[in-house]
């Protein structure tokens, strides 16, 4: 990360490598998608893509902006235990960064006024059907979040600095259960593991604010 800047220029020169928010649905970069490291590409006349959106909420910590993840709760039909970023399905009506703010708020308690929009990241397409839109907010501090049980089981907090890191990636496979082999980010942070979708959002935020990188 830019330890050489301050913490206002640090903030700007983030903003200065995202989309504006008068950007949504016409992004400067094309959408990654859960297919890009399989060489694969999406099923030809699938349903259109349900949109979503999640934040990318930088915290202001004395050693540096870290970002909020969660661990989805157990109970849950889908992606039970995984991390995730706050984020769900766009209501009709709204953008995307009223959804990651509203979502935000119901999963993990944040309140919204403490969220200063910054832009919009590279567009993610999932295996699942989803065109998520990254929403990037920087989140005073202190903060005071708590788990909604019903959908998170965990918050917690990884540095940017690693996150950017590249020697924090691995590539790793899976078959899903079509028998389709499918290759995939993961990074390991303290005890939690970030992988598939969101280690892929978290890695094209790191490849829209420094270059994309090969591997």
């Amino acid at each position: 990360m830019r330890h050489d800047l301050p913490p206002e220029a640090m903030r700007d020169w983030i903003v200065d490598r995202l989309d504006p928010l008068e950007l949504t649905g016409a992004s400067a970069a094309a959408p990654r998608s859960d297919y890009d490291l399989s060489g694969g590409r999406p099923p030809a006349g699938a349903a259109p893509l349900k949109p979503a959106a999640v934040l990318f909420g930088l915290v202001d910590r004395p050693s540096g902006p870290s970002v909020i993840f969660t661990r989805r709760a157990d109970t849950l039909r889908s992606h039970t235990g995984q991390v995730a970023l706050p984020g769900g399905r766009v209501d009709p009506g709204e953008t995307p960064w009223q959804t990651a703010l509203r979502e935000a708020e119901e999963e993990i308690g944040l309140d919204p006024s403490l969220v200063t929009l910054a832009g919009l990241s590279t567009p993610y397409q999932t295996g699942t059907g989803y065109l998520i839109t990254p929403v990037v907010g920087f989140v005073a501090t202190p903060i005071s979040l708590s788990p909604n049980p019903h959908e998170v089981a965990d918050i917690f907090e990884a540095p940017l600095t690693f996150l950017m890191n590249l020697d924090n990636y691995q590539q790793q496979e899976s078959r899903m259960p079509n028998g389709e082999l499918r290759r995939f980010y993961s990074m390991n942070w303290a005890d939690q593991r970030i992988w598939g979708a969101t280690a892929g959002m978290v890695r094209a935020l790191r490849d829209r604010l420094f270059g994309a990188a090969l591997g």
